[in-house]
């Protein structure tokens, strides 16, 4: 068995020579034969390791006598130990979630607290190829994609690493028996209480007796030939989701073009999409990546509302994926009068100058949309600031009628929620500059202007 893990781990390119590996130990079979071939191996790898074990408090002075359990099996073996004692129970209650859902977060952050405070490179888990069979069949029963389908990889994040993935439940327990490690027993994993131990208990039993004795085996290969078909689709999917996406801290703008793509590209763009912005895929589920196709097809400005807080919004055929908080700093603008010279705003991080020049300079300028001119003897009033209001009005340069900015920006295809934070020069009552769009007619530079004033942005938010 040992050869075979150790086939595992190079096959899988699991450690490198010097790293330091945490090893998750709860004192059960699984664990206890991980930790002992990681140990018996560990020369040949050239690792260090490191025992992590989470008391969960559930049940009671059982918890403990693991606890103290794999306590003095690392310190007959010589190997490091930490541990954390925590009251899942309460954890469960304050968040609002299950107690597996709460001991599964508390044990993946003590483990990557140990990863940042001992400097380790790996954190192994004892997931065997009976967790990787129930894994796949829990994910039928609740209707999986593709992707579910790969099961448990045995390397995640070039982090998390699983020796143990090819190796079944009875070969863990004869490994134990043959080298008498007596590992601890949680009876809690007999009891038909949650999905996976009825998967466990009863239905493989039941498929194995009445269908195909080598169930676990068959899983096994099925995960591992669907990983590769998976794993070729991932790849196209992610380089269309360069091509097509906008990729912003907080925003991902999808291109129309996209949803031109085959089906099967399509949804993986979005899922990208949706964990670029959310952090994850928690709580996403089919339904949510199709409305999104589904509201593409539909006029401009239509929205939907996904899980953690994700807003999907159709601009001109473009989707926005973006946190429904989203705001720019300039929708913070306050009103602000303008000198000539630089003008610090720092309510939105901003330098905006406004310096008098000559003809000659002007017709010598390059083109920036952020820098305009305009006939300085124009204008009458202040020079001012601001953001939108309501009924307001300008002539775009090169017409003789005046234009409702809503309408401008429509024409310009700006998105909805974007219009409140384009900032506007005003001279006086008039609109003068939508900044990075359009200057009016009324302030233009002509043949007859002889003072012209030049006004240059500079932000980060433009």
């Amino acid at each position: 068995m040992i050869e075979s893990v150790l086939k595992t781990i190079k096959e899988n390119k699991m450690f490198d020579e010097n790293d330091k590996v945490i090893v998750a130990v709860s004192g059960g079979p699984d664990s206890i034969c991980l930790l002992h071939i990681l140990y018996v191996l560990h020369k040949k790898l050239n690792i260090a390791l490191v025992a992590a074990h989470v008391n969960h408090c559930l049940r009671g002075s059982e918890a403990d006598e693991d606890e103290s359990y794999v306590r003095n099996f690392c310190r007959n073996l010589g190997i490091g130990f930490r541990s954390l004692k925590i009251d899942i129970n309460n954890v469960a209650r304050e968040k609002n979630i299950s107690c597996e859902s709460a001991g599964r977060e508390e044990r993946y952050k003590f483990f990557k607290k140990l990863k940042s405070e001992l400097g380790a490179q790996k954190i192994a888990i004892a997931h065997n190829a009976n967790d990787q069979a129930e894994t796949i069949l829990m994910r039928v029963i609740r209707g999986t994609g593709l992707d579910g389908l790969t099961g448990i990889r045995p390397v995640r994040d070039d982090v998390f690493v699983r020796p143990l993935i090819h190796t079944t439940r009875a070969e863990i327990e004869r490994y134990c028996d043959k080298n008498g490690l007596q590992p601890r027993i949680d009876k809690t994993n007999f009891q038909n209480v949650f999905s996976r131990n009825k998967i466990r208990l009863e239905l493989i039993p039941y498929i194995r007796k009445n269908f195909n004795e080598n169930i676990i085996e068959v899983l096994n290969r099925f995960s591992d030939t669907i990983k590769i078909d998976n794993d070729y689709l991932e790849y196209i999917s992610r380089e269309k989701f360069k091509k097509y996406c906008d990729i912003k801290p907080e925003k991902v703008i999808i291109s129309k073009e996209a949803f031109l793509e085959q089906k099967a590209i399509l949804t993986r763009i979005i899922r990208f999409s949706l964990r670029s912005v959310a952090g994850s895929l928690k709580d996403f589920e089919r339904i949510h990546i199709f409305n999104v196709i589904k509201i593409q097809k539909h006029h401009t400005g239509k929205e939907l509302m996904l899980p953690n807080n994700i807003l999907a919004v159709n601009s001109y055929g473009n989707m926005i994926i973006r946190k429904n908080s989203i705001k720019t700093s300039m929708s913070c603008l306050k009103q602000y009068k303008l000198k000539i010279g630089c003008n610090c705003i720092s309510d939105v991080n901003s330098k905006i100058y406004l310096n008098l020049t000559n003809k000659r300079s002007y017709l010598h300028s390059g083109q920036n949309k952020f820098i305009q001119y305009f006939d300085y003897d124009k204008i009458q009033g202040d020079i001012i600031l601001r953001n939108r209001k309501k009924g307001d009005r300008i002539i775009p340069l090169g017409m003789t009628g005046n234009k409702k900015l809503k309408n401008l920006f429509i024409d310009l295809k700006i998105p909805r929620e974007e219009r409140d934070n384009v900032p506007l020069i005003c001279f006086g009552d008039k609109v003068g500059w939508v900044v990075g769009y359009r200057i009016s007619e009324l302030f233009k530079v002509d043949r007859n202007s002889k003072i012209i004033l030049a006004i240059e942005f500079e932000s980060g938010e433009l």
